[in-house]
């Protein structure tokens, strides 16, 4: 397997943080929480998750396949022990990269997600598949699915420049990565994970989130030992790239949780 294509922003000798982002985003959705933690000190890796821009995929596309290439993207950028940060899906992948290697996890933010999707074959799992879909089975591109979707992701009455990186990331999704990574999305379960987190944790919601509500969010901290919950009020589902500044003040304070 190839190694993920990855954003490095920092020096070696520095303790490192990897970005993971969602469904529509991309390594480059990630700049502005690059440039702080840059600035704090840190080491950052924002990657393309497999499939994604640059990066090769992975077969089958599964989050135990995902997390394997994050230990592989790790290793190639000589990096023993990181503090995750996932955005949805990609607060999905950290969470099942817990499973198989929690030594080399330090730290994790969930951002806007949740521990489980249920299964496959449940009515909200179908009605979610085909509503995503339905769009690419109309011959649509994954620009008219951004067009259509990243204003109902995020708070209303937005800043629609702030969401300009959002829309660029989610236009250039492939669309055979886009199907792919949902069929994954809708199998993901690892509630049990979620006692055996002995790392600090910060459970990240957005107040407009309609995507993983701050109630679910909320209930994924109660559940994990010593967690911390915040919301970011005036946001969505898209609360990196809505709110920089509020969701980088969080990471900041969370830094402090975990540094060395």
């Amino acid at each position: 397997m190839n190694t993920p294509a990855f954003t490095d922003v920092g020096l070696p000798t520095q303790p490192a943080v990897v970005f993971l982002h969602g469904v529509g985003g991309g390594r480059h959705g990630w700049a502005a929480q690059q440039a702080h933690v840059a600035a704090l000190g840190w080491r950052s890796l924002a990657w393309d998750m497999p499939g994604y821009g640059d990066s090769p995929t992975v077969t089958p596309y599964d989050f135990a396949h995902l997390a394997q290439a994050l230990w592989q993207m790790l290793d190639a950028a000589g990096i023993d022990q990181a503090v995750l940060v996932g955005h949805s899906m990609g607060a999905m992948v950290a969470l099942q990269a817990w499973t198989q290697k929690p030594e080399r996890i330090r730290g994790l933010l969930l951002a806007a997600s949740s521990p489980a999707f249920g299964n496959s074959d449940g009515d909200f799992q179908k009605q979610f598949l085909a509503q995503r879909l339905a769009l690419l089975e109309a011959g649509k591109t994954m620009g008219d699915i951004a067009d259509k979707l990243i204003s109902t992701m995020a708070a209303p009455g937005g800043d629609a420049l702030k969401l300009k990186s959002a829309h660029q990331s989610m236009s250039a999704v492939p669309p055979a990565t886009y199907r792919a990574a949902l069929h994954a999305l809708v199998q993901f379960e690892q509630r049990a994970a979620l006692p055996t987190l002995t790392v600090p944790v910060l459970c990240l919601a957005a107040g407009h989130d309609r995507t993983a509500p701050p109630t679910v969010v909320q209930r994924m901290a109660q559940k994990i030992p010593g967690a911390r919950y915040a919301c970011l009020a005036g946001a969505g589902h898209l609360l990196h790239y809505e709110q920089p500044e509020a969701f980088n003040a969080e990471l900041e304070k969370f830094l402090k949780d975990v540094k060395p």
